[in-house]
């Protein structure tokens, strides 16, 4: 018994003094690599050592789930690597398993989860707890595809996500923009509101003909950022919104989105199905898309640089549907990322992936297979490569790239979100009798639990 005892003893050391060896290595390989140590052939033969990258996403598109098996794994493996999609229903999923081994002892390169599809909340959830990789993304070879200039504005997007620093622990995929679109049949062009007060104005003529996703969906929740932003009462939009809960007081922000929320507020007599006593809010996409096609509604705002091309290729839009700018100076605009948390298994694998996918080779492919929009920056791409991606691009219709981003605007920060949904959800949906003042101090006070 006592022999038995000291051989589990030993192998349990042993095991130990193993995993210790692994952790070592996995960690001056990262060391080395964000102190700019490592060559590029260097992270290659190792993340051919490695053999496997688990790429952890949403399994929800038909269209991308293709595209990985066809284009991904087949480029990976000439790299010596074998792609392994892990298709999760929910991005918090996998940042749920990424801190759960983290907090259960699994440090460096013992962790399941090599690479993440994500942004917003869960970017900013891996970030407090100190679980992503480090600075890769402006060391990677394609990085040059990328804005990451702090002096130039269009570098935002790349170096904030949803008003949190990246600090280049993620790096950009894909980009959308919140983008409307109107039945040229059913509205005439000198009619199209560019402003919230040409919106409504139109609505008061033309009552019922308009409705927005039903927050706490992302896409209401835009829309509701979009009217706080264009009716900010200090006048400068988006800025103060990118602050964190711990940089805004409650009262501030009160005072900030209260124009905005009373402006909401005054639009549902107007919106569709209200002059029956409730407005109808549809739930998702598909249903907004539904009524719009069916004519109940005569514009249909959401995240879809490409929806109208789409729309009208598959017969999901009015055949007259055309995209326009709204609201003028507040159109979100953002782009989702690839991290790497920091206790990867296939550290280098995770490198040689995410290095690939801002290709404009994988770019474009994703693009024309998908129809996800670039996450690379076109001004900083070569002839070929600009116009490699414009090729695979289904086309905008009724406006052009450069009126797309003169009106961008950025998306709020990720600690105002639940603020402002919450605040939408009793304001609005509850019609609560309170002030806005107080219901955002409680939805501040829900915040601290």
């Amino acid at each position: 018994m006592k022999h038995t005892a000291t051989v589990a003893s030993l192998l349990a050391l042993v095991a130990a003094g193993a995993a210790q060896a692994e952790d070592a290595e996995a960690a001056q390989f990262r060391d080395g690599f964000l102190a700019g140590e490592t060559d590029w052939s260097a992270v290659e033969a190792r993340a051919g050592e490695e053999g496997t990258v688990n790429l952890y996403y949403w399994g929800g598109s038909d269209l991308l789930n293709v595209w990985m098996d066809r284009a991904v794994t087949p480029a990976l493996a000439e790299k010596g690597v074998t792609l392994n999609p892990v298709r999760i229903t929910g991005t918090k999923d996998a940042v749920d398993l990424v801190l759960a081994e983290k907090n259960s002892g699994k440090g460096v390169g013992q962790g399941s989860v090599d690479m993440i599809w994500l942004n917003g909340e869960n970017f900013a959830t891996l970030r407090r707890q100190d679980a992503l990789f480090g600075s890769f993304a402006p060391l990677l070879p394609n990085s040059a595809n990328l804005e990451w200039n702090a002096e130039d504005p269009r570098a935002l997007l790349n170096l904030r996500d949803f008003g949190v620093e990246t600090d280049g622990a993620e790096v950009p995929w894909s980009g959308e923009q919140y983008v409307c679109a109107y039945n040229a049949d059913r509205v005439a062009a000198e009619d199209v509101p560019s402003t919230f007060a040409e919106l409504r104005g139109y609505l008061e003529a033309n009552t019922g003909k308009f409705t927005y996703v039903k927050p706490p969906h992302y896409i209401g929740n835009t829309f509701v950022q979009e009217a706080i932003y264009a009716h900010n009462p200090d006048g400068n939009g988006a800025e103060p919104f990118q602050r964190s809960t711990d940089e805004i007081p409650a009262e501030e922000l009160a005072r900030l989105i209260a124009p905005g929320m009373e402006y909401l507020r005054d639009l549902e007599p107007l919106l569709l199905d209200a002059a029956g006593g409730t407005p109808r809010y549809p739930e998702d996409n598909a249903a907004l898309d539904g009524l719009f096609l069916n004519g109940e509604i005569d514009f249909n705002c959401k995240f879809g640089l490409y929806a109208v091309a789409t729309g009208l290729a598959t017969g999901s839009y009015p055949e007259a549907a055309t995209q326009f700018v709204f609201p003028e100076g507040n159109m979100i605009k953002n782009k989702n990322y690839l991290a790497i948390p920091a206790n990867a298994p296939n550290p280098a694998a995770a490198l040689v992936l995410a290095d690939w996918m801002t290709s404009v080779e994988a770019q474009a492919s994703k693009l024309q297979q998908t129809g996800m929009p670039a996450g690379i920056d076109g001004w900083m791409l070569d002839e070929a490569g600009a116009q490699s991606i414009a090729e695979a691009s289904p086309g905008l219709v009724g406006v052009t790239q450069d009126e797309l981003d003169a009106n961008a605007a950025p998306d709020t920060n990720a600690t105002l979100v639940d603020v402002i949904e919450a605040t939408w959800l009793e304001y609005i949906e509850r019609d609560s009798s309170d002030p806005i003042e107080t219901i955002v101090a409680r939805a501040y006070e829900n915040l601290s639990k």
